[in-house]
This record gives C-alpha cells, sequence and structure tokens, in this order.
C-alpha cells in the first residue's frame, strides 16, 4: 500500500495542507463577518456568491491549464487564495469581502481540479480505489483540523487568517517539488440537467436538497452558534462533531442502501433529518453534551445524503455516463448551495439563530414528499441493475474532476428505463 501511495504523498500533503486552509476559512470568516455586525443574510450572498464563483473555476480552469500546465495553475491559484486572505484581514469591508470570496472560490476550484486531475494520472486500475479512499481521508481529516485551528486565536485579531493563508501557501511547495509527471489537462464540465431529471427525478431533487441544506449549514453554522453565545471553541467542536458523525454513518447508510431502494434508506434519514431539525429550530441545547449528540446526530444524517444520492442516479445511469452523470449533479448541488445561505440568513435576520434549521427542516421535508410520490409512481431498480455505495466527498470540497478518480468511472452498469 504504502508503494502505491508513495508517487503521490507530495499531491496529497498539497491537499492536506489545502483543506486546512479552507477548512479553518468557512468557519473564520462567517465569525468575523458577525462580529463586524454584518447581517446573516449579507453573509449568506456572500457564501452565494463563493459558490457560484466555484463553479465557474470548474468551467474555466481546465481551458487555463491546457495553456499553461498544471504546475503553473497550481502555484497560481494558491497564491490567490494566501492573498485573498491576507487582504481579508487587511480590508474588513462588504464589497471588499465579496469580490475575495468570488477569487477564493474561483481559485479554490482550480485547485482541486489540478490536484484530482494529477491523482487520476498516477492512477492505475489496481491502485484506483486505494488513491480515491486517500483523497477523500485526506480531505475529511484536513477539513475537520482546520475547522478545530479556530480555538487558537481570537477570530477578532489577524492572527487565523495568518494561519490559513499560511496553510494556502504551504500547500504549493508539494506540488512544485513533486516528481510526478503533470498529467493531461482536465476534462471540461459536460452537463445535461434536462437529461438528468428525465433518467433520476429523486436524484436530481435530491441532489439540489442537499446542496441546499450544507450551503446553509456550511456559511450560517457559525452565526447560528454566535447568536446562541456559544463560543469559538464550542463553534468549532460543534462544526467537528457534526462532520465526524457525517463521516461515520456514512457506511451503515451506504450498505443499507446496497440491499434495498436507495429512496427508502434517503427517505429514512431524510425523516430522521426532519426530526433533528424540528427539535433544534424550537429548543436551543443548554449544555456540551446536548448540543454535540445533536449535532453529530444532525451531521451524520445531512451530509451522506449526497453520497446516496450519486449512487441512486448512478443506478440508472447509461453504461460510460458516470462522469457526465456525477457532474450533472454536481451542479445542481451548487444551485441549491448559493440558494441555502441567503434563505437561512434571512430566516435568521427575522427570527434568529433558529432560522437556520428552520430552513433545513423546510428543504427536508420537501425532499421528503417528494421521494414519497415518486415511491408511488416508478418501480426501484433491480438488484443487478443496483451499483455498489461509495464514499462522496462533501460538497463544497468537489469538482468534477474527481469522479475522474473514482474507481465508478471505469464500471459498465447496465442502464435502467425506470426513470426513479
Amino acid at each position: 500500500m504504502i508503494l502505491q501511495l508513495r508517487p503521490i504523498a507530495g499531491l496529497l500533503i498539497s491537499t492536506f495542507f489545502l483543506l486546512i486552509g479552507s477548512g479553518l476559512t468557512g468557519i473564520l470568516l462567517p465569525l468575523r463577518a458577525g462580529l463586524e455586525g454584518w447581517s446573516p443574510l449579507t453573509i449568506g450572498f456572500m457564501g452565494a456568491f463563493y459558490a457560484a464563483c466555484f463553479v465557474g473555476g470548474c468551467v474555466y480552469i481546465p481551458r487555463l491549464v491546457r495553456r499553461v500546465g498544471h504546475v503553473r495553475v497550481y502555484a497560481v491559484v494558491a497564491a490567490m487564495l494566501a492573498i485573498s486572505l491576507m487582504a481579508h484581514a487587511i480590508f474588513v469591508n462588504i464589497p471588499v469581502w465579496f469580490l475575495l470570496r468570488g477569487v477564493a472560490g474561483f481559485a479554490l476550484s482550480g485547485a482541486y481540479m489540478v490536484v484530482e486531475s494529477w491523482l487520476n494520472e498516477r492512477s492505475t486500475n489496481e491502485s484506483r480505489g486505494l488513491v480515491f479512499s486517500s483523497y477523500m481521508v485526506t480531505n475529511t481529516v484536513g477539513l475537520m483540523i482546520g475547522q478545530f485551528l479556530l480555538i487558537t486565536s481570537d477570530p477578532a485579531l489577524t492572527t487565523l487568517f495568518i494561519l490559513a493563508a499560511m496553510s494556502y501557501a504551504a500547500a504549493i511547495i508539494p506540488t512544485a517539488v513533486s516528481p510526478a509527471i503533470s498529467p493531461q489537462p482536465p476534462a471540461e464540465v459536460k452537463i445535461d440537467i434536462r437529461r438528468l431529471y428525465a433518467m433520476s427525478p429523486v436524484a436530481t431533487v435530491g441532489a439540489f436538497v442537499t446542496g441546499f441544506t450544507f450551503g446553509a449549514w456550511s456559511y450560517q453554522a457559525p452565526v447560528y452558534g454566535s447568536l446562541l453565545g456559544y463560543s469559538g471553541s464550542q463553534i468549532a467542536i460543534m462544526l467537528v462533531v457534526a462532520m465526524l458523525g457525517g463521516v461515520l454513518l456514512q457506511f451503515p447508510l451506504g450498505r443499507a442502501s446496497d440491499k434495498m431502494d436507495r429512496r427508502y434508506v434517503m427517505l429514512a434519514a431524510t425523516i430522521v433529518g426532519i426530526i433533528v431539525s424540528g427539535i433544534l429550530t424550537f429548543y436551543e441545547p443548554t449544555n456540551n453534551i446536548a448540543l454535540f449528540i445533536a449535532m453529530f446526530v444532525f451531521g451524520g444524517i445531512m451530509m451522506p445524503l449526497y453520497s446516496l444520492v450519486v449512487s441512486h442516479a448512478n443506478d440508472h445511469a447509461e453504461p460510460g455516463a458516470f462522469i457526465e452523470t456525477s457532474s450533472s449533479l454536481l451542479i445542481v448541488y451548487a444551485i441549491g448551495s448559493m440558494v441555502g445561505p441567503i434563505i437561512a440568513g434571512l430566516l435568521i435576520g427575522l427570527i434568529g439563530g433558529s432560522g437556520l434549521f428552520s430552513t433545513i427542516l423546510v428543504g427536508f421535508i420537501a425532499f421528503a414528499i417528494f421521494t414519497i410520490l415518486r415511491l408511488k409512481v416508478a418501480d426501484a431498480p433491480t438488484e443487478e441493475e443496483r451499483g455498489e455505495f461509495a464514499y462522496t466527498s462533501f460538497g463544497r470540497t468537489q469538482t468534477p474532476e474527481m469522479y475522474q478518480l473514482d474507481p465508478r468511472s471505469d464500471e459498465e452498469v447496465d442502464p435502467s428505463e425506470s426513470g426513479v
């Protein structure tokens, strides 16, 4: 195993530093914006703009790589990320932060795409599963460590901005000195949302709802914790515990979905999400144990849903269409992640911190109703048509290039005409 990972060790180390910076930035900026007195709606629009620019980077970066190469593009986008974080600390005003979040969204998608295409090139059919799993673990651990770094300093100071910028800058070094040969440029994004919906309405709506709920959570959870009076360390642990729940519950939910109609598993998870979100809408946890248990269960339901959606959609994809299907799902997810932070910010401004879970509650209820309606009118795929569940990273760290690396991209599946 070590021999298989040695050629890509530098790329994984770069990813690790990149995700540390991303994880810290994701919690630091909403908290600092709240300290500056900016409204939750403003923070929501900032998150939506970031998501839009992230998608724009997925479309444009492959063209840029063709012109100047992987190493140069990676060095440029990592430098852009480091500079943008330092600029956040210097120029603390809304228009500048909007611009900087757009720059960061574009640059981060480029960094992910370069690393993912590079890893894909270095993978063989035998090592692809190991490389993909190692990349997913690196993503998750890096994000969690980055979020936890919030406890090391006060968001009102420049220290955390410097730490995030240093992490982004450190990500350049392993890739710049890596002996790995530069791969072919990333493939351009191919999407067909109309075809995706015709193939699997539940997966299409599910991708939007998971983006909607996770987008609201990602950008407004620090605001929620701040409004409820939680300390920086409590907010950091809250986010890490939710992510840990998402990681640990991926696999039992995934294994269950391999043995039955995945829509029933998604529906069951969504119902649990409705219960937890409903409780958190009307009840504020008064101690750390209650808070962290609630967040573990909540994250354990919310975060695996996207993996279930991807697996469900690809049960119905035509042979060889895994990458196009998954990329289309990612764009639908991104649209949801633009809407979610804005709606959550609006409701938080109107009713307080509970507006976050009110938003997520509405999303879960809508998805549950839609799934129940589809269960009544469409049959499930047969056991032969159903592929195996695979862990998928959280949407905020994904680009279409990641699906080139996914072992399922090499699998041929029988098409299903059920239109579930």
